[in-house]
């Protein structure tokens, strides 16, 4: 039988171990995170000066049409962004109130 002071080592070290395996994926999903923000931050930035479409917000925050697009399409989903009047074959979008 082992003492819980002998469990607890056990648990720990078996925690460490797990913390260095998976530290490289923690980072790379950290660093994801952080240019995933920075480039929904700059959408809205862009989006506060009046409402614009997907390939002049592209082209304002360097971003494709694509990957614009479906940032855009997500912060639609989520009630940050809305659209609003069209513009030749393309909506343009606004931040929501």
């Amino acid at each position: 039988m082992t003492s819980p002071e002998q469990d607890k080592q056990a648990e720990k070290a078996v925690m460490k171990k797990l913390r260095e395996e998976r530290a490289p994926f923690i980072k790379s999903a950290s660093a994801k995170m952080q240019i995933q923000k920075k480039k929904i931050q700059a959408i809205k930035d862009q989006l506060k000066d009046g409402a614009q479409t997907i390939p002049a917000i592209a082209a304002a925050t360097g971003g494709t049409t694509a990957e614009t697009l479906w940032y855009v399409a997500s912060l639609k989903k989520y009630g940050e962004i809305k659209e609003a009047q069209k513009d030749g074959g393309y909506f343009k979008y606004e931040l929501a109130k």
